[in-house]
């Protein structure tokens, strides 16, 4: 793990008689992979400065899963920073997590045994459960801490507390990075929107999908400009996908049944499946995800539109809960209370697009690097984006830090650029394969499952349908555990021995009586209409 420096920030620091410049880093963009480089940079005794285009951070926003991957990494960066996280964090992957049946689930939230095959002779053996993920057996094998997400907010403040605690001014709101140069010898000039230049020995652009960085090193014209079709922005094709996304507080337990027995459930049909998941207090987050064509506007988009504003389109007259019932006609009824329950204003929708993983362009030019994002945006339907924000965070300081120890700046800026290089190539087919497993996730469920056939009802008839109920042992034994064995390979803490269970012991004494008390005051008081997430709306993408 690196060590938090006990030297000031200054630009140059005494060591004995003499004097050492320390290295000048510039982060483009305050989401969770540029907050997360910074606290590791400045860890490292790098002079780092991050430009975040927001005016302020606000403290709103909704949670972001990190997986035991990520956890490992966190830890490894700094271990109050893990400790903290851990304070606000709701496991998930502790409990049942895994796909329902969309159109058979009871209605009752059940908790039923998963794929119990005497359903196939007796029609009152329960089907609704298709098959279970196996995320706490594959943290068990590693002995990581469990899957689980924090409130976007509660994180933030924690890694800006982290980084100041290091260097005060550390960030510097309202100053988008707008474009660099550099020269062949000397530093990289950073011109900001305000027309402002500043100078840096490495710039990170970690600015988002729409990362201006990105735009120039790779020649991509304007950030978000569109294609003549309107499928492609700044090369990057729509996914073919739009999520709506909502959150709600039951106002019984009795609502929703299994709400501390479940983590999260996929509810799968024909071209189309709904997530639902726990995520701490008593709330329940779902998203919708559709094909559909970009641009079909049923709720308030709360990332980013053309101009870089919040959009809060709506069709007139058109309530986005009816529309989303209707889309889920003959679906369970447990959808349709999640739906009933959700105010209409607390509905947001993304339009989804996705990038091929840059296998063949670098993602260094000099000393300047791509990061999250900006270089690897992922689908979400692995909740790997962040995850994969800060394993890029950690290994682009561990680079750094094997040419550039104590926060010193190496006589020769070539070396600058081959720890970029270094750093790219250590990333690149690990981000790579998160990428593509993210991407497959969404089209296997939208194009290649369906209602599985059942020999009781005619409810999966189609051809998908019975490819659907054939291939539940392989995804289900095989499939499904690599996957997750894969993604849980990259822990650079190494196992952890008893701390999983004792965290997961110390988040259950405090989940069941905050979650309480969160259902009573729904009932009393209603449901609370949230606002957009705080990274698309308050500050950059991961």
């Amino acid at each position: 793990p690196l060590l938090r420096p006990t030297t000031s920030s200054a630009a140059v620091r005494t060591v004995g008689p003499a004097q050492m410049r320390q290295l000048s880093v510039a982060i483009a963009g305050g989401g969770v992979g540029g907050l997360t480089t910074a606290l590791g940079l400045l860890k490292a005794g790098y002079d780092v400065t991050l430009y975040e285009k927001t005016g302020a951070f606000a403290p709103f926003g909704g949670p972001i899963q990190f997986a035991s991957n990520a956890l490992s990494t966190l830890k490894a960066i700094d271990e109050r920073l893990f400790e903290r996280v851990m304070e606000k964090f709701t496991f998930t992957g502790t409990r049942r997590c895994g796909l329902k049946d969309g159109l058979r689930a009871d209605g009752k939230f059940s908790m039923t045994p998963v794929a119990d095959p005497k359903y196939l002779f007796d029609e009152t053996v329960p089907a609704d459960w298709y098959l279970e993920f196996p995320l706490k057996q594959c943290a068990d094998f590693f002995k990581l801490p469990y899957t689980g997400v924090i409130n976007r907010p509660e994180l933030q403040e924690i890694l800006l507390d982290e980084c100041r605690a290091l260097k005060p001014d550390f960030i510097q709101n309202g100053a988008a990075v707008k474009s660099y140069s550099q020269a062949v010898d000397g530093p990289v000039r950073v011109t900001l929107e305000s027309g402002e230049v500043v100078s840096a020995d490495i710039l990170v652009g970690s600015d988002g999908i729409w990362s201006a960085v990105r735009a120039q090193m790779y020649d991509e014209g304007p950030v978000r400009a569109k294609s003549a079709d309107g499928l492609t922005q700044q090369g990057c094709p729509y996914s073919g996908y739009t999520v709506y996304a909502g959150e709600f507080v039951p106002e019984r337990v009795s609502d929703f049944a299994d709400y501390f027995e479940c983590g999260y459930k996929v509810y799968i049909g024909p071209k189309k499946y709904f997530v639902t998941s726990d995520v701490g207090d008593g709330r329940v987050q779902w998203y919708s995800f559709l094909a559909q064509p970009p641009g079909v506007r049923k709720a308030g988009d709360s990332w980013e539109t053309d101009d870089g504003s919040t959009g809060t389109q709506k069709a007139e007259g058109e309530s986005v809960i009816d529309f989303l019932k209707d889309l889920h006609e003959g679906w369970t009824d447990e959808i349709h209370y999640v739906l009933d329950s959700t105010p209409a204003a607390a509905v947001e929708q993304r339009d989804l697009y996705d990038r091929w993983p840059e296998f063949f362009r670098s993602w260094a030019d000099g000393s300047v690097v791509l990061m999250g994002d900006a270089v690897h945006p992922m689908m979400p339907n692995l909740g790997q984006g962040g995850c994969q924000a800060i394993e890029d965070a950690y290994m682009l300081t561990e680079k750094l830090s094997e040419i550039a120890p104590n926060g010193q700046a190496p006589e020769d800026p070539a070396e600058l650029h081959a720890a970029l290089q270094a750093f790219y190539e250590a990333r690149v087919y690990r981000c790579a394969g998160v990428s593509l497993l993210s991407r497959l996730a969404s089209d296997l469920i939208i194009n290649f499952f369906d209602t599985p056939w059942s020999p009781h009802d005619n409810k999966g008839q189609s051809p998908l349908s019975y490819l659907t109920f054939a291939w539940k042992p392989l995804l289900q034994y095989l499939v499904f555990p690599l996957q997750f064995l894969f993604l849980y390979s990259y822990h650079p803490t190494g196992g952890m021995g008893d701390l999983p269970k004792q965290l997961e012991a110390a988040w259950r004494a405090r989940h069941r009586p905050a979650s309480m008390a969160a259902f009573e005051k729904a009932a009393a008081d209603g449901q609370e209409v949230g606002v957009p997430s705080f990274f698309a709306a308050t500050a950059s993408e991961s």
